[in-house]
């Protein structure tokens, strides 16, 4: 039996209170329980702290406490995909005074179990036959065991570069999914083309999620609690809070999502200032959404400053660190002619990382110049970008300074963004077109 789905949006533009939010939970779990029963063990999956604007954290901490009065036991699992681990001090400041001893850490390539596939005939047709093998389904195996009475899973519905509105299955498939569909989603998304997804419902990879779902996991008691956010100077405004099972939540939540997180500019952008705030952003695999979310901004022979003062490294995993100071941002085409070329086994091993290799690349069409403390000239130019002193270019540009938006320096037009997590932006001119 299936609990009533719950929508709620926030008539105003400073969203809901905390206290709204906890209630809104309250009633979603009393109603869980009506419809199935007391609940004596739960197992919570919110995002990472690279998804803290999520309000994930709250959510987490308020379903912990209510759980916790009834007696049941709460397990968390980070919906890590290949990030790492959820540190102490992180782990506070998102999920406050639930106990660090909570965390299940993910591991996508040991901890996961296959529950079937997606057909080739099947990843043919949702691809327009631009990508033809078998996709493995495979999930933490802790989602599969029997002695949950409910999995929760908060999360930011939000626009994406390879699933077009992130969150819902995504949660699932790739935050505690395995290495066969992260790869593959992710080439999938990449070679179908990130400009026909991002800010999208219906895209090829969500299409792959949507029947993963449906076929292995539609009988598992999980609860989605979707959020719609903004954070202007920092403060989060949640917007709307989508609580449900099945696929409607995810529906209703995009719909809010296309209205708060994209931004349209009328013109393409000439020189655009992006700020990475450096307690979220670490390394340029989570930084280049500086480049995904403006790409489709941008005007050509523009240029896109990303000011990056806590980025140390490119990416997130060793192994894929590796492959991106190996192959670097040099564009689409150029990356699939390597990643098909004999030699580069590495490469095919790891779809995930040449996928993020097309992503985090302008195609030749702007300029990215990354602005860091902590990696050195030579290696920020050598995975393909222009480097920038950080001091200089953080004097100039000063992100504490800046508007949101359209800003006037030295007399040249500059366009700023002070969190590129939480939005996307479209030259109008362009998408029109």
């Amino acid at each position: 039996m299936k609990t009533e789905n719950l929508f709620h949006v926030a008539p105003g533009g400073e969203g809901f209170s905390n206290d709204e939010i906890a209630g809104f939970l309250a009633d979603a779990l009393a109603g869980w329980e009506r419809a199935k029963g007391p609940v004596s063990n739960a197992l919570v999956i919110p995002p990472d702290f690279t998804r803290f604007h999520s309000n994930a954290g709250f959510i987490t901490q308020v379903f912990y406490r209510l759980l916790s009065e009834r007696g049941a036991n709460v397990d968390i699992l980070p919906a890590l995909g290949t990030h790492v681990p959820v540190s102490e001090t992180q782990w506070r400041t998102m999920f406050g005074d639930i106990p660090y001893s909570k965390m299940i850490c993910h591991n996508w390539r040991t901890d996961v179990v296959r529950l079937g596939e997606v057909p080739a005939a099947e990843v043919e047709r949702i691809t327009e036959g631009l990508w033809k093998d078998p996709v493995d389904i495979e999930v933490n195996r802790l989602l599969m065991d029997p002695k949950y009475d409910i999995v929760i899973s908060p999360g930011q519905v939000v626009p994406h570069e390879v699933i077009g509105m992130a969150n819902h299955a995504k949660n699932i498939f790739v935050g505690i999914g395995g290495a066969d569909m992260i790869n593959k989603s992710h080439m999938i998304g990449a070679v179908c083309g990130m400009e026909k997804a991002m800010g999208r419902d219906h895209t090829p990879v969500r299409e792959l999620f949507d029947y993963a779902f449906e076929h292995c996991l539609a009988e598992r008691p999980i609860l989605w609690v979707l959020t719609v956010n903004t954070a202007p100077g920092g403060r989060i405004r949640s917007h709307g809070i989508f609580i449900g099972e099945g696929r409607d939540c995810l529906t209703e939540a995009v719909k809010l999502a296309q209205e708060k997180n994209i931004d349209y500019v009328e013109h393409g952008i000439r020189k655009c200032v992006v700020y990475l705030d450096p307690s979220e952003f670490t390394s340029t695999w989570l930084g280049n959404k500086a480049i995904y979310r403006t790409r489709m901004a941008m005007a050509d022979g523009g240029e896109l400053i990303v000011l990056a003062p806590g980025v140390h490294q490119f990416g997130e995993d060793a192994k894929v660190d590796a492959l991106i100071r190996k192959y670097g941002y040099r564009g689409r085409m150029h990356t699939l002619e390597v990643f098909n070329s004999p030699e580069a086994d590495d490469l095919r091993a790891n779809m995930g990382a040449a996928a993020h290799l097309i992503h985090g690349s302008s195609d030749g069409r702007f300029s990215i110049r990354y602005c860091v403390k902590n990696i050195t000239r030579e290696e920020i130019e050598s995975v393909g970008f222009l480097s920038g002193d950080y001091d200089e270019m953080a004097a100039k540009y000063d992100p504490k300074k800046l508007e949101y938006g359209y800003n006037k320096v030295d007399g040249e037009e500059v366009y700023f963004i002070p969190n590129p997590a939480l939005g996307l932006w479209i030259d109008r001119e362009r998408f029109n077109a």
